[in-house]
């Protein structure tokens, strides 16, 4: 039934292969080992170089830096919005009535927050009162789950104020 030849190959097999991998580690822990203990270095290594650069002074504790959302939105390139609207565009619809994922985003600047007829919202936008203002979206898109905590929405944000304006802008031409 049992090949004793085969049996001694795949075993020897094993083996070389485990002892491979015991030897690798082994030599990889020797090379990049960062213990110093009892090697001829006793002090920590110094740096090969350093790159001097100027220090930002914090804001003052509780200042954030104020941004003219409106002035922003007003500049806003609405053809680059549209690119931008891509990443919302998976979760997304811009037809009005047609949700997706995500409620559908026709007509959503001004509209009331959490009033797309048909979706079923989460409880922490549910809970938030007011309309999706210019400001309010420019908020919201930077972080959502920052915006309204617990939000099932689970996109990171947008990180530039020019491309969250953009998108702003093109949103406002999507139900007009």
């Amino acid at each position: 039934m049992f090949n004793t030849m085969t049996v001694t190959k795949v075993g020897g097999a094993l083996s070389g292969a485990l002892l491979v991998f015991l030897l690798l580690n082994w030599a990889s822990s020797i090379i990049y080992s960062t213990d110093t203990e009892g090697s001829k270095h006793e002090e920590a290594p110094k740096a090969a170089y350093v790159v001097e650069v100027e220090e930002e002074t914090p804001a003052a504790a509780g200042e954030e830096e104020v941004v003219d959302v409106a002035a922003l939105v007003a500049a806003g390139d609405v053809e680059r919005g549209a690119k931008v609207f891509a990443k919302c565009a998976a979760c997304h619809k811009l037809g009005n009535g047609v949700n997706g994922t995500g409620p559908s985003l026709f007509g959503i600047v001004g509209k009331d927050i959490a009033s797309v007829a048909g979706f079923n919202y989460s409880g922490a936008l549910l809970g938030l009162e007011g309309n999706w203002t210019e400001e309010a979206l420019f908020e919201f898109l930077t972080k959502p789950s920052a915006y309204a905590p617990g939000t099932k929405m689970t996109f990171s944000g947008i990180r530039k104020d020019k491309d969250k304006a953009n998108l702003i802008a093109y949103l406002k031409t999507v139900g007009e």
